[in-house]
């Protein structure tokens, strides 16, 4: 996957910009508030059909104007182009690849997008349902089974809450059944992925952090040692009491160790960030060599989180890479040694204008 051309209109103080970037590094530069991160939100917004800013997407319309509009002409791993396109006003959003109607995940699936932004470092100490994203975002792409699978349980999860409320315990073992079903299918993918994803993240963090014992534990959000139908059994009582499902996948979670100690407890805030950056990068590394469309890695605010070494290692680590990358800064020296860098095109934003130096 690599953007050829990308057109923005209207997200945030963009008005219209229109860029054709490097197949590789491309980096972004300009003062803050001059457009540098809604640059990156509309390649973000493109591929995941959200805006990683903010939860209310009206609010990256431009003032006074009564949609956004992203678009770009996007080379296939095959070699073939195709025209991705995403258009949003205040109530719903419209989605064409090659001039066909589409649904948000076949979006997804045709621009594979990575965020790393000061947020990211938040995966370790955050609330489980962060985690359980990161695992699933990389699921979604790995496996086209996942999706359905997924709303199939979250159907199943909304009814039987819904009953858990208003205690109608005779309907509850239906959708026991549902939730039981599609759980373990969700499950089985989860501990699937993380075993694939464990060695590459083990590099990652060694390159990183020069670490070598590097362990992700899975939480599945259950007793796992117990068949899930015999724990909702088990849990009824309380599920009808405090009215929701304690357990299942959808209190999954996961762990990261290091040197068989957890690593939000006793890293520094430094090394949990250069921990994360490793998880991301994992990811993104595997769905490259597994997924018929490379990822897109959009990294905002570089310099704010990483001092100068970690830079380098980062630059250096994303031009062997075999995707296409888009990272902002304040000033191009924060990018280090430029002639390390084979293919980069470098892009100044100022108001809102976009222009390539």
């Amino acid at each position: 996957m690599t953007l050829l051309k990308l057109d923005v209109l209207s997200v945030r103080n963009i008005h219209a910009a229109s860029i054709s970037p490097s197949p590789a590094i491309n980096l972004i530069t300009g003062a803050n508030a001059s457009g540098k991160s809604s640059l990156l939100e509309a390649i973000f917004i493109l591929g995941r059909s959200r805006s990683f800013r903010t939860t209310h997407i009206k609010q990256a319309i431009s003032f006074d104007q009564p949609q956004l509009t992203v678009s770009a002409q996007n080379r296939q791993q095959s070699g073939s182009v195709s025209t991705l396109g995403i258009q949003i006003d205040n109530k719903q959003s419209q989605i064409r690849i090659d001039q066909e109607d589409r649904q948000k995940a076949d979006l997804a699936y045709a621009l594979p997008v990575q965020l790393i932004h000061p947020k990211s470092y938040r995966l370790l100490d955050s609330g489980p349902q962060n985690r359980r994203e990161y695992l699933d975002w990389g699921i979604f792409n790995q496996n086209r089974n996942f999706l359905p699978c997924w709303r199939k349980f979250n159907k199943a999860l909304q009814q039987r809450n819904a009953l858990l409320k208003s205690r109608q315990i005779k309907q509850i073992s239906a959708w026991d059944k549902e939730l039981v079903e599609y759980g373990q299918v969700i499950n089985d993918l989860r501990l699937t992925y993380l075993a694939s994803l464990q060695p590459v993240f083990l590099e990652m963090a060694r390159h990183f952090l020069s670490q070598e014992e590097v362990d992700l534990r899975f939480l599945a959000g259950w007793d796992d040692r117990q068949a899930l139908d015999l724990i909702l059994k088990h849990d009824l009582d309380r599920d009808m009491r405090y009215g929701f499902t304690h357990s299942g996948p959808h209190r999954a979670d996961f762990q990261t160790y290091l040197n068989k100690r957890s690593a939000k407890d006793f890293l520094s805030r430094g090394q949990q960030k250069l921990l994360v950056l490793a998880l991301l990068l994992a990811q993104v590394t595997l769905l490259n060599q597994e997924s018929p469309n490379a990822c897109c890695i959009l990294i905002d605010d570089l310099a704010s989180e990483l001092d100068a070494e970690n830079r380098a290692k980062l630059i250096k680590y994303l031009v062997g890479l075999s995707c296409q990358v888009f990272i902002s800064s304040t000033d191009i020296a924060d990018f280090g040694d430029l002639s390390e860098i084979e293919n980069y095109k470098w892009f100044h934003v100022e108001q809102g204008d976009v222009k390539q130096l």
